[in-house]
Parts: structure tokens; sequence; C-alpha cells
């Protein structure tokens, strides 16, 4: 990968809904997704089963320009499913085992890398993954951005800490903080004891119809509201759509109070959609205009 690539590493899967529609997600998957429609063609590191899934992911990056040439192909286990359930507009998500992105092998021509690797925590829950990506940050020389993502049971306190160790940006939510942080008398002292104990550049906290607040460790604090205009048809994804604007807006150098309210209003967008990912560039063409990308 070149020194200004965008690394996103971790699981591609099939969100399955109970109408039985079936749409291509895994939270990296859907950062680099956003990405590749903005013009950055990330590096994408995940894996796949030798299925029809499969198949229809390669298929599916192909068709929108994304690379595949680090799309890995699993002989022994199938490609990622997850099942998704709607309780009171909030989605739950039933997440299998021992799936293919559970397997990553590592990649050679994605080592060396000066630019930026993004993660989850999901797709490290298995100690192959989980090794592949320590071998690739200890190449690295980059910004390394996490983004937390606790999907019970497929986490341990032990282990998300030590890959925020790792982190330089680190993106979750307020519930995923409370799990995770001492909790102090104000959000904004919460998030100064997160930010101080892993000596982070950044720290950015959704929090669903409240917006976004971040903290960084110039001491810049910074809160972003939701358009209040979105009529929201689910909310799958709308995570992973504000972390792809936070990463351009790091490859752009925008001012970060500017990339919150960019990254806001395109997750506001996105949850008038159904599903995380979004096949229609029509979609992204007014924020490439209003953002001259």
């Amino acid at each position: 990968m070149t020194p200004q690539t965008i690394a996103i590493i971790g699981e591609v899967l099939f969100d399955q809904f109970p109408d039985g529609q079936q749409i291509l997600g895994g939270a990296p998957f859907n950062v680099a997704w956003h990405l590749q429609a903005f013009g950055q063609q990330p590096c994408f590191i995940s894996r796949v089963g030798a299925d029809e899934l499969g198949d229809k992911i390669r298929t599916g990056m192909m068709a929108w320009g994304m690379g595949t040439e680090n799309l890995q192909t699993d002989w022994e286990h199938p490609t990622g499913v997850v099942q998704i359930t709607v309780n009171d507009g909030e989605p739950a998500y039933q997440i299998l085992d021992c799936q293919a992105y559970d397997y990553l092998a590592k990649p050679g021509q994605a080592a060396g890398s000066t630019g930026v690797i993004y993660h989850g925590t999901l797709a490290l829950r298995n100690p192959t993954s989980a090794q592949t990506l320590r071998k690739l940050l200890a190449q690295h020389s980059g910004t390394v951005f996490v983004d937390v993502n606790l999907r019970a049971p497929w986490w341990q306190a032990k282990t998300v800490t030590e890959w925020l160790q790792t982190a330089d940006w680190v993106k979750l939510n307020v519930d995923e903080l409370r799990q995770l942080a001492e909790t102090k008398a104000t959000l904004k002292e919460t998030l100064q004891g997160f930010l101080d104990a892993y000596q982070l550049t950044g720290l950015i906290v959704t929090r669903g119809e409240l917006g976004a607040v971040a903290l960084t460790d110039k001491g810049e604090y910074l809160e972003a509201a939701p358009n209040a205009l979105a009529e929201v048809v689910d909310t799958v994804g709308a995570g992973d759509a504000f972390a792809s604007i936070l990463l351009l807006g790091l490859q752009h150098s925008w001012p970060l109070d500017l990339t919150l309210r960019r990254a806001q209003d395109f997750a506001s967008a996105l949850v008038t959609q159904k599903g995380a990912t979004v096949q229609d560039m029509g979609f992204y063409l007014p924020f490439i205009a209003q953002w001259r990308l």
C-alpha cells in the first residue's frame, strides 16, 4: 500500500434482515465502501469463504471499483453472516462464530505503511486475525485508528484494552465508553481520563440522537448535533458512516470541528437508507460537490 493509503482491516459479511433481505456489511467493510465512493481507494484487508456469498462480495467490490487483491479466500470457513433484528428502532445482532474473517492472513503488500490503519474489535476475537494485525502494526509507522465495537459475547475488556494501547485515534459510542472508562463527574472529564489513560491524539464518542463529542490531546472539546430533519429508516451502519468521514477528514487535514459536522451530516443521511451500504453513487454526489472532493 502507498504511504498515504488508508488500510481498513476486519470483517466483511452479509447483514440478513427479518424480511429476508441481505445487505453487504461489516463495520470495516462499510467504512471502506464509503471511502471508495469518496475517491480514497482504501486498502481493504479481509477474508471470505469459497462460497456463493463470498463470490457476491467480490463481485460487489469490483463493481464499486474497490480493489480485491487483499480479499482472501478461506476454503474451510464460510463467509460471515449476521442476523439482524430491529426492536423499537434499534438493531440487535446475532453474530455467528468461526467465520472466514476470523482467520485473516498477513498480506505482504500492506506492510510498512506510513498512512492510516483502521480496525475495529470484532474481527480480532479470534487469535489468528489478532496475530495478523499485531504483525501489521509492528511494521506500521503511521496513524492507528481504533473503532470500538463491543458485540456480546465476542469481547473481553483485557483484549480491548490491549488494542486501545496501540491507538492514536479512538471512536466509540457512549454505552461503550461507560463499559471501558472510569466515569467522572462530567462527560468531558470522563473523556479526558480515557484520552490520558491511552495517550490518544483524539477521542470521538457518538451519542445517537444527541450527536457526538470529541476531545483531543491539544484540549479541543467539540460537539456536533445530528440533522433533526432526517427520517430514520434504520440505524444500522450509522457509526461506520460517521467513522468514514473522520478518516476522510484526517486524509484531507480538515479542522476537527468541520470533520465532526460533516461526519454527523453524512451519518444523518445514511440512516434514511436501508442497511449500512448504499449502492447508488447519487447518494454520495451532493457531499462530494459540497465538500469539493
